[in-house]
């Protein structure tokens, strides 16, 4: 029998191997597009949880500086502006309070309680003391909505709309 050689394995990837990597490729394709794509929900989220820093941040500018800041807001876009003796002037010279868009506008905005004055504009003004009125806003666009909650001490958290 020295004449026979063993059989020997052809070279290559069997068909179900390249069904199972097509299969883990695919799979990972769509996981990376579904992170890639975001909702307008996880959408809304993010803009609210930076407007959540933002309004942290001008509180305590109303406080170390001891004068008036204000959050405005219209559908559109958002702005922070400071007292001064002159009367309100928007926020220019600050890269984190200037005034912005909003990502997926326009938006519903909802204050409670209800501002004095209904107007196409909303405000909340900061004081100079560390304790202010608590507050909720809520953001809203098509049918997703979502909430911050001030809590009056400073502690800002978004909220889903209805929790307390």
């Amino acid at each position: 029998m020295a004449g026979v050689a063993p059989a020997r394995r052809a070279a290559g990837f069997t068909l179900v191997e390249i069904l199972i990597v097509m299969t883990i490729i695919g799979i990972t394709l769509g996981m990376v597009s579904l992170n890639a794509i975001p909702s307008p929900r996880q959408d809304l989220e993010n803009e609210a949880k930076r407007l959540t820093l933002l309004l942290q941040l001008a509180r305590d500018e109303a406080i170390v500086r001891n004068r008036q800041v204000a959050f405005e807001a219209t559908p559109e876009r958002y702005r922070f502006l400071v007292r001064t003796e002159e009367g309100w002037v928007p926020v220019t010279k600050d890269d984190l309070l200037r005034e912005r868009p909003f990502r997926n506008a326009p938006i519903r905005l909802l204050l409670d309680p209800p501002p004095p004055i209904a107007n196409e504009s909303m405000r909340v003004t900061f004081g100079r003391e560390p304790v202010d009125k608590p507050f909720v806003l809520t953001l809203a666009s098509g049918e997703h909505s979502v909430a911050i909650r001030a809590d009056g001490v400073g502690h800002f958290t978004v909220i889903e709309p209805g929790e307390q």
